[in-house]
């Protein structure tokens, strides 16, 4: 099975993200996208989550997959290659850093906050750039 986590690493906003203080991810037309579900489920339980966890609940809601079916759903999601949170709308768009503890749980972290900067200079942690928006 693959794997989108990451171990004692943080995700910085991406070089060309459109803002340097995060913002919320607005719901757009009454339907939440992906960004909120991200969102809401790591805001709300920082290091509770693993990378995975929060891509495939995202996957099966937006393909209403039940509970009972949800297990066999995730083994099949991630027998292909995931794209991990690098290429997430928060770090690209939204402007919110991404860390995973030494477990792989992660929370996120407003760019422009102490704790983004704490992070960002943290020389125990290996450190990438979110996925470019645009291409060079």
């Amino acid at each position: 099975m693959k794997t989108t986590n990451y171990y004692n690493t943080f995700i910085e906003i991406a070089d060309d993200c459109p803002v340097q203080t995060a913002e919320v991810p607005p719901v757009k037309e009454g339907k939440k996208t992906a960004a909120n579900i991200q969102f809401e489920m790591i805001i709300d339980h920082p290091y509770r989550y693993t990378s995975d966890d929060v891509i495939f609940n995202v996957y099966a809601l937006k393909n209403n997959i039940s509970k009972k079916d949800s297990e066999k759903e995730r083994t099949a999601f991630f027998s292909k290659g995931q794209a991990c949170l690098r290429a997430s709308p928060l770090p690209k768009r939204y402007g919110w850093g991404i860390h995973y503890n030494d477990e792989g749980k992660i929370a996120i972290y407003p760019a422009g906050s102490e704790e983004y900067d704490k992070l960002a200079n943290d020389e125990s942690l290996k450190r990438i750039k979110a996925v470019r928006s645009k291409r060079v």
